[in-house]
């Protein structure tokens, strides 16, 4: 189940948020109401130099003053302010959004010898960890994450996504299996500039979690898509790896496979199955992931859940269903099936 969906535009033409509503809605057969969301890169262009925090707050009132307390001892608020909302009749708020624009302190990078990058994600790991009346789900620069629990619809006319404009959107319609729908646990998992969408399982769970939890990351949101976003950050951004290397560690070949390659193509790979072997996701998933210059698709290297990509001019598509692309671009020129483990990739080209 689930249904998931992006859009990028490689030339970084802007596209309002109704065409992805209207793209997510169409597979609502793939939900049960109880999840949903949006991410768009580009957002923010005013304050594109800053962290844009998103955060949910349990009771504003009682909470906002310590969470400002705990962003004042790590960096600089330059702005912050609710995120407007349409009251929704199937809809329960339960949390208030709200959105700061946030510099680390220079002093604190220059005495931890830490990039802001990992500042930022400090930050992120002791709020969520700590989980004193506010969470932080999205943590990037010009882009944002605008998810809570109920229909895709109705998350996005409580959001007025329609007054948003980026040239990257992903989207999730959320059908939770093992884990209780929340507005933490919808779709989609952000942490500094990657944004994560999945449909499936990750049965290799607690596997994934002790390790990515070795590395200073706490997954605290009940749910196994988290691990991913995670897994990413650390492979890429920490690690180097480029992200077609990246998905080699993720969703691997056999060993089989690995044995016939040629010489050259199987010592690298069965280096990267050593090395990450923690890293390896089983299980049926679909996995989508943005980040500020690429929209990158892949699923399990057995490929049990659905993928498909399409192409228009700059615009590449991915998603669950053929019929979400054309709901967003009914010309869209070609579309095809990516192989099992083998990611898609659009890159920004301005």
């Amino acid at each position: 189940m689930c249904g998931i969906i992006g859009v990028i535009d490689r030339g970084k033409k802007e596209m309002d948020g109704s065409h992805i509503k209207k793209a997510l809605t169409a597979m609502n057969e793939r939900g049960s109401g109880e999840g949903a969301g949006y991410a768009v890169y580009g957002v923010y262009p005013e304050f594109k130099d800053y962290y844009a925090l998103h955060v949910f707050f349990d009771n504003v009132h009682e909470n906002q003053v310590n969470f400002e307390a705990i962003l004042e001892t790590w960096g600089r608020i330059i702005h912050d302010e609710e995120i407007p909302t349409r009251e929704q009749p199937n809809l329960r708020k339960i949390h208030t959004p709200w959105r700061y624009f946030f510099k680390p302190d220079r002093r604190l990078m220059e005495w931890s010898r830490s990039p802001e990058e990992d500042i930022v994600r400090h930050l992120v790991m002791k709020v969520n960890k700590e989980r004193k009346g506010a969470l932080i789900f999205s943590s990037a620069k010009n882009a944002g994450v605008f998810k809570a629990s109920g229909w895709p619809e109705d998350v996005a006319n409580f959001y007025r996504i329609e007054d948003y404009s980026g040239y990257l959107w992903i989207g999730h319609n959320r059908y939770p299996t093992n884990t209780p729908g929340w507005w933490g646990g919808a779709h989609p998992f952000n942490l500094l500039q990657w944004s994560v969408v999945h449909n499936g399982e990750i049965t290799s769970y607690g596997t994934n979690r002790r390790y990515i939890e070795s590395y200073g990351y706490y997954c605290t949101m009940f749910t196994d898509t988290e691990v991913v976003a995670y897994l990413i950050d650390l492979l890429v951004r920490q690690h180097g790896l480029p992200e077609e290397l990246a998905v080699r560690a993720l969703a691997p070949p056999f060993w089989d496979e690995i044995d016939r390659m040629p010489s050259k193509e199987k010592k690298l790979n069965s280096a990267v199955r050593l090395t990450y072997g923690p890293a390896l996701m089983n299980g049926p998933f679909a996995i989508v992931v943005a980040r500020e210059d690429l929209l990158m698709g892949f699923t399990d290297r057995i490929k049990l859940r659905p993928l498909v990509a399409g192409e228009n001019g700059n615009r590449l598509y991915i998603s669950s269903e053929e019929a979400a692309i054309r709901h967003m671009d009914p010309d869209v020129e070609r579309t095809y099936l990516p192989k099992a483990g083998e990611p898609v990739i659009g890159r920004v080209i301005a």
